[in-house]
């Protein structure tokens, strides 16, 4: 055996290793940085994360090709699931209460992260694939919080179901609140507040048909 080779293989490896543990570093300070922007509600872009983050721009594009990427990591461990997020409202029935908590709730985090999630909404728009990375967090707080309606009303009308879902989709959105902040011209708080009786009002209706049908 080559005694040069024998004796650098350990150092080799020593060496592999600690720039691949440097590089995790590097990549958790990116992330972490970004999750800090996102609880802050600033503004986020990539040159604000790689001054955060404590390296060059070019460095945080190596490691993310473009910020729909970090966003899609770093709210990964920000926003909670369905059942944590809904757990003051989990011993109701009442799918209109429900449905209320859910979307003020949605609201008011969107408002609270509204850097990160303006940042994801521009990028599906100039980028219509990048939608699928956004987080979907509306989704999963509609379906649990109809869950006390949905076993009744889809065996009663299955299409009628599937309809409230789709509405309810348009106003538990951070695409609705911003409409009626930018556009309208409503405070965030009144926002809000328009929103969760619009949610209510949707659920309401169906849950009265249903309840109507005996369902």
């Amino acid at each position: 055996m080559n005694l040069l080779t024998a004796h650098n293989g350990p150092m080799t490896a020593q060496i592999q290793d600690g720039r691949a543990n440097q590089k995790q570093r590097t990549r958790a300070a990116i992330v972490d940085a970004t999750r800090d922007l996102v609880r802050s509600g600033a503004e986020i872009t990539m040159p604000a994360v790689a001054r955060a983050a404590l390296v060059s721009e070019a460095t945080a594009y190596r490691y993310f090709p473009d910020l729909v990427s970090l966003l899609h990591e770093a709210l990964a461990g920000v926003w909670a699931s369905p059942a944590e997020a809904l757990e003051p409202v989990a011993h109701l029935d009442d799918p209109v209460e429900r449905i209320a908590y859910a979307t003020e709730y949605l609201l008011r985090h969107v408002q609270a992260y509204q850097g990160a999630v303006r940042a994801m909404i521009s990028a599906s728009i100039t980028k219509p694939g990048a939608a699928a990375l956004r987080p979907g967090q509306r989704f999963g707080l509609i379906d649990y919080a109809l869950a006390p309606l949905e076993d009744s009303l889809t065996r009663h009308d299955p299409a009628a179901f599937e309809s409230l879902q789709h509405a309810l989709a348009m106003v538990v959105s951070a695409e609705a609140l911003f409409t009626l902040t930018d556009l309208v011209g409503l405070s965030p708080d009144e926002a809000i507040d328009c929103a969760v009786q619009v949610a209510r009002t949707i659920t309401a209706a169906a849950w009265e048909t249903c309840r109507g049908a005996t369902c």
